[in-house]
């Protein structure tokens, strides 16, 4: 495991740490039921299908998967067309989201409701998704409440770099003076999150409740890698 850094920030008050947290394999698994949105969104948007259950999709952002599609399909690179699929995608989730039996991850739960009730750190997203596709997958699991804002995959910010630079503008907003990028925990399941945040200067928290195993996570050089979230009085200590 990394070394964690010498210098650790104060976990609350105005020049505390802001937890800022992926979704998919982080906070809940869908089990994959985005794939049935995608796969009806391709059908309606651009008359075609694409058997999507192998496509490996985890880290990347919704424009990402969108453009992955369009290209498999051959279908050009028209902005408007990835919009349009966009759009469509988000409109289904919803109703796709039922599909199949996903769930919130072992310890999310229990850690936001904690932290709500004690009012101890801010969290917000720093996610792949959209800001539709983040609020339908939040609103299904009951999630929705335990967030003051977030960062999103948009046309205009495509990848993780790109959206975890809106979470460092979100975050020093919280915080106020004094704010640097080290005061972010970036928690995610994938090397795409770890790669994310450290990008940007904030620290790394990778959780191993994904796809990805804990030494994937250490290698791709991870802060600090847990199995899952623990307990929430555990948590913060770790975090120190």
């Amino acid at each position: 495991m990394p070394t964690p850094r010498s210098a650790e920030p104060a976990l609350h008050g105005k020049t505390g740490v802001v937890l800022c947290w992926d979704i998919d394999g982080t906070l809940l698994t869908t089990a994959r039921a985005g794939i049935g949105a995608w796969e009806q969104a391709l059908l309606e948007t651009l008359g075609k299908t694409l058997g999507l259950g192998a496509l490996p999709t985890a880290g990347l952002t919704d424009v990402e998967i969108g453009r992955l599609l369009i290209e498999r399909l051959g279908a050009g690179s028209e902005p408007t067309l990835l919009g349009s699929l966009l759009a469509r995608y988000e409109a289904l989730l919803p109703l796709r989201l039922h599909d199949r039996k996903g769930k919130v991850l072992p310890g999310v739960w229990e850690f936001l409701e904690w932290n709500r009730e004690h009012d101890r750190v801010p969290c917000i997203l720093l996610t792949g998704n959209t800001r539709a596709g983040a609020a339908a997958k939040l609103r299904h699991y009951g999630l929705s409440g335990f967030f003051s804002d977030g960062a999103f995959a948009s046309l205009e910010d495509p990848d993780r770099v790109a959206v975890a630079r809106k979470a460092v503008g979100i975050a020093s907003g919280l915080q106020g003076e004094g704010f640097v990028p080290e005061r972010m925990v970036v928690i995610g399941d994938t090397p795409h999150d770890v790669n994310c945040g450290r990008a940007v200067g904030a620290r790394t928290l990778a959780v191993a409740t994904g796809t990805y195993g804990v030494a994937e996570l250490d290698a791709a050089g991870a802060w600090r890698t847990l199995e899952a979230i623990p307990e929430p009085q555990a948590f913060l200590r770790f975090l120190k």
